[in-house]
């Protein structure tokens, strides 16, 4: 949605949006994407889930775990202002993993045990691991998202900003 709003504002010539809102952005689909490579799609992972696309799935599937991810990071290298981002923002990004946890656990909670897709991902299975086992699984790349977090909010106080106006936006709509 926020890359929608971003494309939007830029075809219009309108400001961008927040550097909070795009790094928030690319922070939660760059997330999305290690979980996918590192954790499901990868066959050495404990959580391994490969095997399971094929055609027009494998093709979405690649869309959102590959292309989006390069696509935000372009999003928000060259529409973003540089400089706008505090390390604050960083922890305040990691609100959104946590909120998508607790809800995670809170609907599987009333579901049949063994139900299909009761918990999203094989590490958060209360069922296997326990509510404490489920919770410690979870924290490790709770603790880890930290490190990409840090690392947008890093350069972007030092990344040069490329071309235009300090107060305009990079892309420009002609218009008549």
């Amino acid at each position: 949605m926020a890359l929608a709003f971003s494309a939007r504002r830029a075809w219009t010539g309108r400001p961008p949006l927040p550097p909070r809102v795009t790094g928030g952005t690319l922070l939660h689909i760059v997330i999305t994407g290690l979980v996918h490579h590192v954790l499901l799609a990868n066959a050495a992972a404990a959580f391994s889930m490969t095997g399971s696309a094929s055609g027009a799935h494998a093709v979405a599937d690649r869309l959102l775990h590959t292309v989006t991810p390069i696509a935000t990071a372009l999003d928000w290298l060259l529409l973003t202002h540089p400089g706008g981002l505090r390390p604050r923002e960083a922890a305040r990004w990691l609100l959104y993993p946590l909120a998508y946890l607790l809800f995670a656990l809170t609907r599987g909670a009333p579901l049949t045990p063994g139900a299909p897709a009761r918990y999203p991902y094989p590490f958060l299975d209360v069922d296997s691991h326990g509510y404490g086992g489920a919770l410690g699984k979870a924290a490790m790349p709770g603790l880890a998202f930290f490190g990409p977090a840090l690392t947008i909010v890093a350069p972007d106080r030092i990344r040069p900003y490329l071309r235009g106006p300090k107060t305009g936006f990079r892309l420009r709509a002609r218009v008549g």
